[in-house]
């Protein structure tokens, strides 16, 4: 298949429970807005399959486990303790006995690379007496948005209120942003890999990479049984590896690498708190050479493997298991060597940081594989370089992401939804040993859980099936969760951004009802009134497009910029809009919009005016270059981050970094960004390289007049 071919196929598919109760809209736009499926010259698209690859290895790998009769049986826990292996023995017998999904003989199986998955995100921490979910007070710059005071998250774009760090491929680049009238490219810094988000902490800047070699196997990975026959044609098994590289940015023309550190496995979330950076990282347990293969960590040039007598455990059967690493690095200090724990796992699903605990989830499955019965939770505290696993539990039911999880005056909070017969709702309050102490049922039977977010003793919860209840639940009693209210509005929620103690502002789509379920049309963006709890009222919205129209703050928070004290919230759009002319009145309900548009959207928000739309900037100059399949998707010229600097507005592209003015939105300047030079993998048949951005490109502000945008 060619890769517009893929590309007209995923867009063809419908979205989750709104047209065919699957989940093949979250599939689709996983796939075609990953960083790594625009960024067409560090790309080849067949990588896109590679968590189906992934897991295919893995299972046909735990398939030669079950022909093995265990010597030795790892003892049981109970419980939710955690344990470590006392042998290697010992450790792959677990993975023997403990395996439920074995005993298949894959033959003539030919696997395709495995990328690795865009950085996952971290919920919130709650100390009490702290707003921590307010957006930072007014400031000279923006900050990423982030979801725990205290605790910075990797991204693609950072500033520090002089100078702006982006991520383009390989390469992370150095602009002096401010004042505007300077602004440059001072450096860049090149690696062999993918760059999946950066730090920067004072006079360091951490780079976090994927470098992911493939090696064709025929006997050395064993997938299958015993007496599994020789493959005539190779497998390929993606060998991925994480680097984690720390620079000395004090002279920002010069970076010098301090230190470098790698290890075994994918990338899967990364935290700051103070000096130290935090990472996870996931590596498949499997076999070369008939024997289980433990983890490796570099440092310095240094090579340790991990004895098993060092990892981690707990009694949780799966389909097959991974080894989860979590490493601490001192950013300030190179001799500090980094610290790790590993723990065996199943297939992570989410990671939430508080200040002093890291928390990660993963699907506990039923007898039929792909029947979710509920989710375990295992908690590491975490204070400098010291790493513990201390706890772990299960609460039944599906997490959605970080923002579904919430730790609290000692309590951990999770908001689950439940599938079988019919979806149902709960949330679950869970003390420091992760035993339950109280929970919260029936909320929208037949429904599931769209958006969460947790704010104090407060967790606001959107489900969707053909309209969007908005639950207020009230957490002041850990023991006695309850329902305090509900509005139903149209259309639903995908994120929930706190706006202050008493409002909320919910950005998802809005819907038409279609009898038995509804088509979701545009970008809605709502601010909901919670101050009687008993009664929360959506007191302004606005509607953003047709069917089709999109925004990554959708599926990933950081690219949301929102600042209270300024009565600002801008976030990137691609606008479609249908032409009415082409389709009857029935048929306008779930007609797709073509693409018209991609760029920032500029609102100004308050309590007493509402939702006020100001404007909106755009780095396609040739707006015809959206007709060509869905151009946006993979265009170097899409807006992906929105900061501001004093009183300029920056918005970021993979090609290019724009100014406006904060106040009119006045074009100012931009600097044309280079293009991403590591091209590790040959282009599908007629798939070229991406161009890079045209030269002496101009392009200007527009505003919209009222109505429908």
């Amino acid at each position: 298949m060619r890769y517009d071919d893929l590309v007209k196929k995923l867009e063809k598919l419908k979205t989750p429970d709104v047209e065919l109760g699957s989940h093949k809209q979250a599939l689709r736009m996983a796939l075609l807005n990953s960083p790594r499926f625009k960024q067409r010259a560090a790309l080849d698209w067949t990588k896109l399959l590679a968590p189906v690859a992934a897991a295919v290895l893995l299972v046909a790998s735990l398939g030669f486990f079950a022909a093995v009769r265990p010597e030795s049986v790892p003892p049981f826990l109970g419980g939710n303790e955690i344990g470590k292996f006392a042998s290697y023995q010992e450790l792959q017998d677990f993975v023997s006995t403990n395996a439920k999904y074995a005993g298949l003989d894959w033959r003539h199986i030919n696997l395709v690379p495995s990328p690795t998955p865009a950085p996952g995100s971290l919920a919130p921490v709650w100390e009490a007496g702290e707003d921590l979910y307010l957006a930072p007070a007014g400031s000279d710059y923006s900050a990423t948005n982030i979801q725990v005071a205290g605790v910075d998250e990797a991204d693609i774009v950072k500033t520090d209120g002089e100078y702006i760090y982006v991520v383009s491929g390989n390469k992370t680049i150095i602009v002096k942003a401010y004042p505007p009238e300077q602004a440059q490219i001072l450096s860049e810094i090149e690696v062999e890999g993918t760059v999946l988000g950066i730090f920067v902490n004072g006079d360091r800047l951490v780079v976090f990479g994927d470098e992911t070699p493939y090696y064709p196997y025929y006997d050395g990975v064993r997938l299958g049984g015993v007496n599994m026959v020789p493959m005539p044609s190779p497998a390929y098994y993606a060998s991925a590896k994480t680097f984690i590289k720390v620079y000395d940015i004090s002279d920002r023309e010069n970076p010098r690498l301090q230190r470098e550190i790698s290890a075994d496995g994918q990338y899967l979330s990364s935290r700051m708190i103070g000096d130290y950076a935090y990472v996870v990282i996931n590596e498949p347990v499997y076999e070369e050479n008939d024997e289980v293969k433990l983890p490796q960590v570099s440092s310095g040039g240094v090579e340790t493997e991990t004895p098993a007598t060092d990892i981690y455990y707990s009694d949780v059967s799966d389909y097959y298991y991974m080894y989860t690493t979590i490493m601490a690095i001192n950013t300030q200090n190179d001799n500090q060597e980094p610290t790790y724990e590993t723990i065996l796992l199943g297939a992570s699903s989410n990671v939430y940081v508080s200040l002093n605990n890291i928390y990660l989830t993963f699907p506990v499955w039923g007898d039929n594989m792909g029947d979710g019965e509920g989710t375990s939770i295992y908690r590491i505290q975490i204070a400098g370089d010291s790493i513990a696993y201390v706890a772990s539990g299960e609460v039944p039911g599906m997490v959605l992401n970080q923002f579904s999880m919430d730790e609290y005056d000692g309590y951990f909070r999770v908001a689950t939804t439940t599938y079988g017969e019919t979806t149902g709702n709960q949330v679950y309050v869970l003390d420091t040993d992760l035993n339950i102490v109280g929970s919260l049922g029936g909320l929208a039977p037949g429904e599931r859980i769209y958006s969460a977010r947790f704010m104090g003793d407060r967790c606001y919860v959107v489900t969707f099936k053909q309209v969007d209840p908005l639950f207020v639940i009230d957490l002041s009693d850990p023991y006695y969760p309850r329902e305090l209210g509900y509005l139903k509005v149209t259309g639903y929620s995908d994120y929930l951004q706190p706006y202050d103690e008493t409002h909320i502002i919910g950005i998802g789509k809005e819907t038409t009802d279609a009898g038995q379920f509804a088509w979701y049309q545009g970008v809605k963006i709502s601010l909901f009134d919670v101050s009687d709890v008993s009664h929360p009222v959506e007191i302004s919205k606005l509607e953003i497009g047709d069917r089709g129209t999109d925004s990554p703050i959708l599926y990933d928070h950081k690219a949301l910029l929102f600042d209270k004290s300024r009565n600002l919230l801008v976030m990137p759009i691609l606008l479609a809009q249908v032409d009415v002319s082409k389709y009857s009145e029935e048929e306008l309900a779930w007609a797709y919009g073509e693409p018209a548009y991609q760029g920032a959207y500029v609102f100004d928000i308050s309590i007493e005016n509402g939702l006020q739309f100001r404007g909106r900037i755009t780095h396609i100059d040739d707006l015809a270059n959206l007709e060509q399949g869905y151009y946006y998707y993979y265009s170097p010229f899409a807006v992906e981050r929105c900061l501001y600097i004093g009183d300029v507005l920056y918005t970021v592209s993979q090609a290019k970094i724009k100014m406006n003015n904060l106040e009119n939105l006045d074009y100012i300047g931009e600097v044309p960004l280079p293009d991403s030079t590591w091209m590790p993998y040959e282009y599908p048949p007629e798939e070229p390289p991406a161009e890079g951005p045209s030269e002496g490109a101009e392009s200007g502000v527009e505003t919209v007049p009222g109505g429908k945008m």
